[in-house]
């Protein structure tokens, strides 16, 4: 009879805790592969896109990330041109052969070693205006913005040809204060760089500012020039000479702190946000930072990003996509790490800023925490029974 009675108390326990369980009242670090995989079925409200992360995917989410670097944006002309701006300081030379009468006068004096009666005429120093022209006698107003010293003296000798017997000019850049790279940021010396004819680079810019108060792998390199905005680790602009650009006037280098890191969530070794350089970690290198699947609960085929992505980044699988208000399309990047193939993949996919590393629990995980449950629950019972009888 005491068996029977101790039978019905466990069988009692059992499917009331079992109950339990399918109610979602066991304790779980996370959603289930499962519930994860259908987050993203078709239609579903927040928009969400699970992906399965192939070579394929990653080799484009990879050429996404280079298509933005300092040579495809910047390009990598060598050829610096000194062009004139507004404020630059400038003397203009003119020679005239014999007869040389249209520029006599007490500022022309005779040339050595030229024909006899060849003059050369300076002019005093001016500024480019605020139109950004100077002024030339018997010209009037010259553009000289946006020319080089070179394109400039070739104006001016060809407007003055009808009027001086062939006329040489030579201009001079006497000031510059238009040709010049900001360079800003966490730098030891924020300044205005001179660009001269020898064509400065990026590390040029840097090396001029005293170079970056924070650790190498930590700063992001951003160039803008007018409405172009390019972003390069530093890192990879000293081991790659294509990324070291040279510089136009105008730019702006800024040197940025950034301290990028990712989440990392479920049945991982350690949750924890971890840092990472700001050239990018694989996936793989993230799961080892995070210390591993946890060998007791983890589901190697429940291995997910969470990330919100570009909207042109990939084809989704759900249409019509929908976006964040700020355009970005939420993605559940997939990776079933019973396939040894995934793990040459998870080399090849690239973690980004805010990731979310997510590794569900194990089905058989779930059930060792009912089982826990059960016998936390049966014992006292069946104990207590046993000592009334």
């Amino acid at each position: 009879m005491l068996s029977f009675y101790r039978s019905t108390w466990l069988a009692v326990a059992v499917g009331g805790v079992f109950g339990l369980g399918a109610c979602s009242w066991v304790p779980s670090a996370g959603p289930s592969r499962i519930q994860v995989n259908d987050s993203g079925a078709e239609n579903n409200k927040n928009g969400i896109q699970i992906v399965d992360v192939t070579d394929d995917v990653a080799r484009r989410l990879f050429a996404e990330r280079s298509k933005d670097d300092f040579a495809a944006v910047l390009g990598g002309n060598n050829a610096f041109q000194q062009e004139l701006g507004v404020g630059d300081r400038v003397v203009v030379s003119i020679w005239e052969a014999p007869p040389a009468t249209l520029f006599g006068g007490s500022d022309t004096v005779a040339v050595s070693g030229a024909p006899s009666g060849a003059r050369v005429t300076t002019l005093p120093e001016q500024v480019v205006n605020g139109d950004g022209k100077i002024s030339v006698p018997f010209l009037g107003e010259v553009r000289a913005a946006s020319r080089t010293p070179s394109q400039l003296q070739v104006e001016i000798a060809v407007r003055l040809k009808p009027l001086a017997h062939d006329p040489q000019v030579l201009v001079r850049l006497i000031n510059n204060e238009t040709s010049y790279v900001t360079v800003v940021g966490d730098v030891s010396n924020s300044m205005r760089m001179p660009l001269s004819a020898r064509g400065e680079r990026v590390l040029d810019a840097l090396a001029s500012a005293g170079g970056v108060k924070q650790p190498v792998d930590k700063i992001m390199i951003q160039v803008t020039r007018g409405n172009t905005v390019a972003s390069e680790p530093l890192q990879t602009v000293i081991r790659n000479p294509r990324q070291n650009v040279p510089l136009k006037a105008g730019d702006v280098v800024t040197a940025l702190f950034q301290p990028y890191s990712f989440t990392a969530l479920g049945a991982t070794g350690k949750n924890s946000e971890v840092n990472f350089e700001a050239q990018g970690i694989n996936l793989a290198q993230a799961l080892a930072r995070a210390g591993g699947l946890d060998d007791n609960r983890s589901d190697a085929k429940g291995v997910y990003v969470f990330r919100f992505e570009d909207a042109d980044a990939l084809s989704w699988p759900n249409q019509p996509v929908r976006t964040t208000a700020e355009g970005k399309v939420p993605v559940v990047y997939r990776v079933d790490l019973k396939n040894p193939e995934a793990f040459f993949v998870a080399q090849s996919f690239m973690m980004e800023n805010k990731d979310v590393l997510y590794i569900s629990d194990a089905p058989v995980a779930d059930a060792q925490k009912v089982l826990n449950l059960v016998f936390s629950l049966v014992y006292p019972v069946v104990y207590g029974v046993q000592t009334f009888k």
